[in-house]
């Protein structure tokens, strides 16, 4: 989908009522940044540049962007350069769309140590996937997995969970042979969960013992978190495998840079209220319509701004980066399939975007024939990434 122009964004929402937002709500100081940078973005708050036509003369203002990856019209570019780069890291096999989930429990404790908390969701994630992946009882192989961080659910409530896209197969115990999976996941997904469970309890813990991480108002020791961690089922899901590339490939542009609500779900806003479409996937996945008050939906929004310089996307076994010229490597030689080469790395925004629409964004948009080329900078601006 296009980057295009929506009827009502979220920062039309921000602008409208954002002196009514911040009388009632703190924000900290990421959080100020990304809803300021989102409500300047592509306006002429950030400065601008003009194009004009070499025949017709045409001429077009443009503005900056605010390049925040909170922002929902900043994400384009950079997550197909993203999607096309890791297409390529990809082995040439089925993968699997594994789903961890924390309990609801923990959302306070994690909300109030964000950095410190999701790093451990992810270490304990991958440690599980790991674990399990070389007991010879399942695959006894090592394996691989790409991880994505989202923290929201469907209505913007807090819900943070791991995607995981994982390679069906894994390196052996000798790096000389790829152990193939079935068509289920390699791993008993009840086996998995408790494993996962284990293992974050144990270093969320051990973080309270050494207080890097803190606990809530009222909870006095992290044993009655635990106990009621332990008094829970956790569920690890995990979906059939991709049937091909291009379905891979597909999921992965839905999932990668990924902002808490994309423009084009805004359905209506009106009387301070934002009403908004989302998927209910304890129907089946049926479209649906939720109404919420202006403050409740930006607050909604804010508590999914991350902590800065968060890395929420990581790699685990053999498609970790220290890995990927040595088992990445050989697994591609094992394989023995063709692999994705990329066709977007090294390429500036203005070829990406030309590769993907197929339009050339530096047409006249009014002779059809003529090139668009700077004039000038009327607005000098340095922005900063979000």
């Amino acid at each position: 989908m296009e980057n295009t122009k929506q009827n009502i964004e979220v920062a039309d929402i921000f602008s409208a009522h954002a002196e009514e937002f911040l009388q009632k709500n703190n924000l900290c100081i990421q959080q100020e940044k990304a809803f300021n940078d989102i409500i300047q973005c592509r306006t002429a708050l950030l400065g601008g540049h003009i194009n004009q036509c070499d025949k017709c003369g045409y001429a077009r203002q443009s503005y900056n962007s605010c390049r925040n990856r909170h922002c929902p019209k900043c994400q384009f570019v950079k997550k197909a350069q993203w999607v096309d780069k890791l297409a390529a890291n990809l082995p040439a096999v089925k993968h699997f769309h594994v789903i961890f989930t924390i309990p609801r429990c923990l959302h306070k404790l994690f909300y109030l140590n964000q950095s410190k908390a999701y790093s451990l969701f992810f270490k304990a994630a991958g440690k599980a996937l790991i674990q399990c992946g070389e007991n010879p009882d399942y695959l006894g192989a090592q394996v691989g997995a790409v991880a994505l961080l989202h923290t929201w659910g469907q209505t913007l409530v807090y819900h943070p969970h791991i995607h995981m896209i994982v390679p069906a197969g894994g390196l052996s115990e000798d790096n000389m042979e790829w152990v193939k999976t079935g068509k289920k996941f390699f791993l008993p997904v009840k086996a998995i969960s408790k494993v996962f469970r284990g293992i974050l309890c144990k270093l969320l813990e051990q973080a309270v013992d050494d207080k890097s991480i803190i606990l809530p108002d009222g909870v006095k020791s992290f044993k009655s978190v635990k106990n009621q961690c332990y008094q829970k089922n956790w569920v690890v899901y995990c979906e059939k495998p991709f049937s091909n590339a291009d379905n891979l490939i597909h999921y992965l542009g839905d999932y990668t840079h990924r902002v808490a609500i994309s423009n084009n779900r805004l359905l209506k806003h009106q009387d301070g209220k934002i009403t908004f479409s989302f998927k209910d996937y304890r129907t089946g996945g049926i479209n649906k319509k939720i109404t919420l008050d202006v403050c409740e939906f930006i607050k909604r929004f804010m508590q999914h701004v991350l902590p800065p310089g968060f890395y929420k996307i990581r790699y685990f076994g053999f498609m970790a980066i220290c890995n990927t010229k040595s088992k990445l490597a050989k697994c591609y030689n094992l394989i023995e399939k063709t692999s994705f080469l990329p066709v977007l790395q090294g390429l500036n925004a203005l070829d990406v975007w030309r590769i993907i629409t197929g339009k050339d964004p530096l047409c006249c948009p009014k002779c059809k024939t003529g090139k668009m080329k700077l004039k000038t900078f009327p607005v000098k601006c340095n922005i900063k990434p979000g």
